[in-house]
């Protein structure tokens, strides 16, 4: 069997208020294999970004992990110290942040991160980590790399800065890279670019991804299995096929339903009623019932329920058994 990448089990990250405790993460589990995009779909505030934060080791106080276990390629990583972390933080889990503009250091060229990366991850002399970072630009597809090694990051447009970031994600050879909302500041055309230049590196490199998004179709497009979060806990995890055309959840049921795709032919696009409850004002019982159509006296009273393993889906009472959302022809 092989061995995930990444492997969270029951991750719950906490953060002490004067007003009680947060669980901005509750109970979350999955795993991401070599080669594979996991895509992490919700609402801001669903627990996404601060997921990723935890694996990589950037929860800013006074959050913190209180209890459950990350493995990267089976060693565990959620109890190491700030400096051990500094040691596999882009050598092991690359990062593609949101903004490439904020990403890059506009005093250096990029020539000069990419190489002061591979130099400080990789034993290599300057010269090689020189002709190692024109290769990697040259990968993602910068024209004429070895005369751009040279400009600055404003040089560049959005989506070559975007590209440029990828490269520095990549070049010092991780086996895990995280991907926050990598697409959102670009345009249509440069988003599905760069969505394939990602799905080719990583199916080439054997490299695990962690996609953070709230745009399904980009999980679409990239993913080959989703997790579906709401309220800090998951709510739905599958095969992007299985969870995007015939959802169990019925969160996940209404994240699809409310797409233009689903809405087609009526006069006013689907929404789900209401808005995701504060952490601090969590429900009784399941976190969604106050939304739901479906919600019984169980899931407004009972405990909440969570994905235990991989077979169970949806973190629901009652799964959606035969609904199945219309798709494009």
């Amino acid at each position: 069997m092989v061995q995930p990448v990444l492997s969270i089990k029951s991750l719950v990250v906490e953060i002490p208020t004067r007003k009680g405790v947060l669980r901005p993460v509750d109970q979350v589990s999955y795993d991401i294999f070599p080669g594979e995009i996991l895509g992490i779909v919700g609402e801001s505030g669903a627990g996404k970004s601060m997921t990723g934060n935890a694996v990589i080791g950037l929860l800013e106080r006074p959050a913190r992990i209180v209890s459950g276990n990350v493995l990267l390629s089976g060693n565990p990583i959620h109890n190491l110290s700030a400096s051990e972390f500094r040691k596999i933080r882009g050598k092991k889990i690359g990062m593609i942040f949101q903004d490439p503009l904020t990403s890059l250091n506009p005093l250096l060229t990029v020539g000069e991160q990419l190489v002061e990366t591979i130099i400080e991850h990789l034993a290599v002399s300057k010269k090689e980590a020189q002709e190692r970072a024109i290769a990697a630009l040259e990968e993602v597809g910068i024209p004429a790399a070895r005369e751009r090694i040279g400009s600055y990051p404003h040089e560049f447009s959005g989506g070559m800065r975007q590209r440029v970031v990828i490269a520095l994600a990549l070049c010092a050879e991780p086996d895990l890279v995280i991907a926050d909302e990598p697409t959102t500041a670009l345009d249509v055309s440069v988003q599905a670019q760069i969505i394939a230049l990602l799905k080719r590196l990583c199916r080439e490199r054997g490299v695990g991804v962690m996609l953070v998004t709230h745009d399904m179709g980009v999980i679409a497009e990239a993913a080959d299995r989703v997790a579906v979060m709401y309220a800090g806990r998951l709510a739905e995890l599958g095969a992007v096929r299985d969870v995007l055309t015939a959802p169990k959840h019925p969160y996940t049921y209404g994240l699809m339903g409310s797409t233009p795709l689903a809405s087609r032919g009526l006069k006013r696009l689907k929404q789900i009623p209401g808005s995701m409850p504060r952490l601090g004002a969590l429900p009784e019982g399941c976190a969604f019932s106050p939304r739901c159509d479906f919600a019984q006296e169980v899931c407004k009273t009972g405990s909440s329920p969570f994905i235990a393993d991989e077979d169970a889906q949806a973190a629901c009472w009652f799964p959606l058994q035969h609904t199945k959302l219309r798709s494009s022809k």
